[in-house]
């Protein structure tokens, strides 16, 4: 699909992934609409999209879900059809099940499950009525498989795939395309800004985190991806081999994840 002039909307543009994703979609001549809270932050991600036809900033707080969808519908109004939509706002959790209040579970699940869900639904008619669209949704290695203190990011990520494989199934012959993303260890302020139990950020950097991917090198993957009709990619470094170790030798990966040292 060519996607030159068109609108691609990333949420979670400004800073990480999404505003690696915003830089290396904006050699492509595109458009650009770019989400997130921070309006400063937008601002400077803005400025450094070059290549891009252009490029617009939509604030939102998807913890606000339908203020967020009423203020999106408006914005979209506007400028015209989405072409593709890169859900790639999520949060995640550093806390036990036994800690951790249900309200944090509901907070987790708001923005990397039904915010997600909200803006699909949003795009996916005009999508459908031209027949043409892409979907790319930032999952996990561990929306493959649980680990310790990622109970509720677990359950969200695992929620992404089942509600994408089903809309890949139902509109697959009707020009419309899904890449799940799973990145491994990715080197960006995620464990930073991950909720504890009380729904503070936990505000430490992983040490695997601190090693990790640059941001950019996965950026280049997913629209490489895209290019290429992927489905499904698994990107990191030999973490990513766990998704073998569990579907193949089980048990294996049941001992190895129940004794694993996690931050």
């Amino acid at each position: 699909m060519d996607i030159k002039g068109k609108w691609i909307w990333i949420t979670g543009a400004s800073s990480g992934i999404g505003k690696a994703l915003a830089i290396e979609y904006a050699k492509t001549n595109c458009k650009l609409l770019l989400s997130a809270r921070n309006v400063e932050q937008l601002e400077q991600v803005k400025a450094v999209c070059v290549g891009a036809e252009q490029v617009e900033i939509l604030p939102l707080d998807l913890l606000q879900v339908e203020a967020s969808i009423e203020k999106a519908k408006s914005f979209l109004a506007q400028i015209g059809p989405i072409h593709t939509l890169i859900n790639n706002a999520g949060i995640s959790q550093r806390a036990l099940v036994k800690d951790t209040s249900l309200d944090i579970d509901r907070r987790i699940m708001e923005i990397n499950f039904f915010a997600v869900s909200a803006l699909t639904k949003l795009v996916l008619p005009k999508m459908l009525e031209k027949g043409e669209g892409q979907f790319v949704a930032m999952s996990s290695l561990v929306g493959k498989f649980g680990s310790p203190l990622r109970s509720t990011y677990a359950a969200s990520k695992h929620a992404l795939h089942g509600y994408y494989e089903s809309l890949r199934a139902e509109t697959h012959d009707q020009g419309i395309r899904v890449l799940i993303v799973c990145p491994g260890f990715i080197k960006t302020n995620i464990s930073l800004n991950a909720l504890t139990s009380t729904g503070e950020k936990q505000n430490k950097m992983d040490n695997k985190q601190a090693q990790g991917m640059l941001p950019e090198v996965l950026a280049h993957k997913i629209v490489q991806a895209v290019k290429r009709q992927k489905e499904e990619i698994a990107v990191g470094g030999s973490e990513k081999y766990g998704i073998l170790v569990k579907r193949f030798f089980p048990r294996i990966f049941s001992r190895i994840i129940k004794k694993i040292k996690v931050t």
